[in-house]
């Protein structure tokens, strides 16, 4: 990551990348941080990467930034309504193709009287004008952009990579470490996008929250890193006789601030789920109110 603290100076375009801007909404919070970006690509016909969520003083934001060229497309990383809420209305007045990977879905299914806990985060009516799936490009007469699957914080989540750098959306942040929420996500998903993203050579990411990550194979081998140790150490409280999840966030969050309580408990059952799927645990019942153990081989 940058060594520079993040400023985000809201209601500003800021240059992050040679024909790109980033402009960052006024919405700070424990989810989002210091807010979330959008960025523009392209100097004489543009792209916009994620509009952000329903602002008034964001979308005047990103107005003047465009001033006046024209939008060929508004690339979509995701559904979260941090990401597409101001879409609407920015594309009201800009127009473009919407682009995304496709509607919002369950990374899985829900079980019988299951529900979502995070399904008021997310936009259900957004269904992208063209559909993009791994490795696809979008262009237009300044840009192109290649599509990266980085399914996992979200089942529709993509990355968008503009030469050497990556729009790496909430995969990879450059404030926090991911939110993997079931059914919302999934954490076998966020680990092998992990891997795709290592495929890859990129120079710096631009993510949808916090500043630019200027040494990218080491912060995702890193978070790679972080999330396979927190799953030795969840097997660890399980064998020393934890079995509901609450337990479980409480010996391994420390000083957790309370607003994020249930995302710490959404990220302990995500991991859980990859290890009963992986075989190495097993659940009585399903979600949060689960018992778990180790398996018994």
């Amino acid at each position: 990551m940058s060594d520079a603290p993040f400023d985000p100076r809201h209601g500003e375009a800021v240059p992050v990348a040679e024909g790109v801007v980033r402009v960052t909404a006024p919405n700070a919070g424990p989810f989002t941080g210091a807010g979330t970006n959008s960025y523009i690509l392209g100097e004489r016909e543009v792209m916009v990467l994620d509009p952000g969520p329903a602002s008034e003083a964001h979308r005047e934001a990103l107005l003047r930034a465009i001033a006046g060229r024209t939008v060929s497309h508004i690339l979509v990383t995701h559904t979260h309504r941090d990401h597409v809420d101001g879409l609407a209305a920015l594309r009201a007045v800009v127009g473009g193709i919407t682009v995304g990977e496709g509607p919002y879905r369950n990374a899985r299914s829900l079980q019988a009287g299951e529900e979502n806990p995070f399904l008021y985060a997310s936009d259900l009516e957004f269904t992208p004008e063209l559909t993009v799936g791994d490795n696809d490009e979008v262009a237009n007469a300044d840009v192109t952009v290649r599509v990266i699957a980085t399914p996992g914080h979200t089942a529709n989540h993509v990355a968008f990579a503009l030469g050497e750098t990556c729009f790496s959306g909430d995969h990879v942040m450059g404030w926090s470490t991911t939110v993997v929420a079931p059914p919302d996500g999934s954490m076998s998903a966020y680990l092998a996008s992990l891997d795709r993203l290592l495929e890859e050579r990129h120079a710096r990411y631009l993510p949808g929250h916090g500043g630019w990550i200027d040494d990218p194979r080491k912060a995702v081998s890193a978070m790679k890193s972080h999330r396979l140790m927190r799953e030795r150490a969840i097997l660890e409280r399980l064998g020393a006789g934890d079995t509901a999840i609450p337990a479980v966030v409480e010996a391994l969050y420390s000083g957790l601030d309370p607003r994020l309580k249930g995302a710490a408990e959404l990220s302990v059952l995500a991991h859980l789920e990859k290890l009963e799927a992986d075989g190495a645990v097993v659940a009585e019942g399903f979600g949060r109110t689960a018992r778990w153990r180790p398996a018994r081989l």
